[in-house]
């Protein structure tokens, strides 16, 4: 059934209306099967354009045939996943609350098998951050930061260096290189003060994402508890002993 569908998908992509389709079935994988969404998006490295709507986006095809191409690889992690889902269930998956993390809330999408760092490692990962208080905008992804080459830039810091957010610092301490992980950090492990990191390249998302936060008027209304809620998908690239 998945080749027909998928050679049926081919030809109804050759029609200008390609990339509006493509949208609308990441949109319903975003909805129906959201871990084998994200776990395809961390195994496409491309400097092709964003789609600015998904919080988590694959890049959009410049040709027809690489629509219809990137529509299959879509439609089989989809229909895979449907395939192999308990009863069909679609229900949200459970995170768990890190120990000793401030109540980081953490949910495995891909368990690695390499190193766990320790207290004094370098550190680098690849990460996505969002902001929940505006739906869930992403501010910063390190694979917009690019070197010479084109090539997306890691991130890397000390580990218990106290330079980047501790909620940031409880969902790698536990996790194996390999691994993704998409964690939710209170407030109380987000952003204390603007000069923490990982702090966003670009001025604009900077301004946005720390006036939230930080919004004088709103905190005073009580809103402390949600401002500064972010969303983080990260994934522990590698580990250097300190």
């Amino acid at each position: 059934m998945f080749y027909f569908l998928a050679h049926f998908l081919v030809v109804l992509f050759s029609s200008s209306s390609s990339i509006l389709l493509l949208r609308r079935l990441e949109s319903m994988m975003l909805q129906l099967q959201p871990n084998a969404y994200i776990l395809l998006r961390f195994s496409i490295r491309s400097s092709l354009p964003q789609i600015p709507s998904a919080p988590f986006p694959l890049p959009l095809p410049t040709t027809r045939r690489a629509a219809a191409l990137s529509l299959i690889t879509l439609t089989t992690t989809f229909f895979s996943g449907l395939a192999f889902s308990d009863s069909y269930s679609w229900s949200k998956p459970d995170f768990v609350e890190l120990p000793a993390s401030g109540g980081v809330k953490a949910l495995d999408l891909r368990i690695g098998d390499g190193e766990t760092p320790s207290n004094g490692d370098k550190v680098v990962i690849h990460y996505y951050g969002r902001l929940a208080a505006k739906q869930g905008w992403r501010f910063d992804s390190t694979y917009d930061h690019k070197d010479e080459n084109g090539e997306p830039i890691p991130f890397e810091f000390v580990l218990g260096s106290g330079k980047v957010i501790s909620g940031i610092e409880s969902a790698v301490r536990s996790m194996k290189v390999g691994g993704i992980r998409r964690v939710i950090i209170p407030p109380s492990q987000g952003y204390q003060n603007t000069s923490q990191e990982p702090i966003p390249p670009n001025f604009f998302d900077r301004q946005r994402l720390f006036t939230t936060i930080f919004n004088p008027t709103r905190l005073a209304n009580g809103e402390g508890s949600t401002l500064g809620i972010l969303i983080f998908d990260v994934e522990l690239v590698s580990v250097r002993r300190g």
